[in-house]
């Protein structure tokens, strides 16, 4: 089972990324996905969640209004669309899948991990 996150790299500020993960060896569409990051020197912290459906997202304070999270469980794939980025969004994306049905904000719910992706936003 792997969770394979890509779509990172340098960016200005101001501008827009979208971070991909693709599951492969089983299918995650009853699982809750989500999005945490991991800044130099700092603990990971959540970013945003998606219920299996799709139709619950949920996101941290700093970073509603400019990301979005969305799935295609025909695709087994969960993405993070970036906008309006700051230097300060700058860590190690990760994405992850939590089997427990809870909405997602915790990161000791979650089950899998993938191995991140480095987002880089210059000022």
């Amino acid at each position: 089972v792997q969770l394979q996150a890509s779509g990172g790299g340098l960016v200005q500020a101001g501008g827009s990324l979208r971070l991909s993960c693709a599951a492969s060896g089983r299918t995650f569409s009853t699982y809750t996905k989500g999005w945490f990051r991991q800044a130099p020197g700092k603990e990971r912290e959540f970013v945003a969640a998606i219920n299996w459906s799709g139709f619950r997202e949920y996101y941290a304070d700093s970073v509603r209004g400019r990301f979005a999270i969305s799935r295609d469980n025909t695709k087994n794939t969960v993405t993070l669309q970036m906008n309006s980025l700051k230097p300060e969004d700058t860590a190690v994306y990760y994405c992850a899948a939590d089997s427990s049905g809870a909405n997602g904000t915790y990161q000791g719910s979650y089950d899998y991990w993938g191995q991140g992706t480095l987002v880089t936003v210059s000022s």
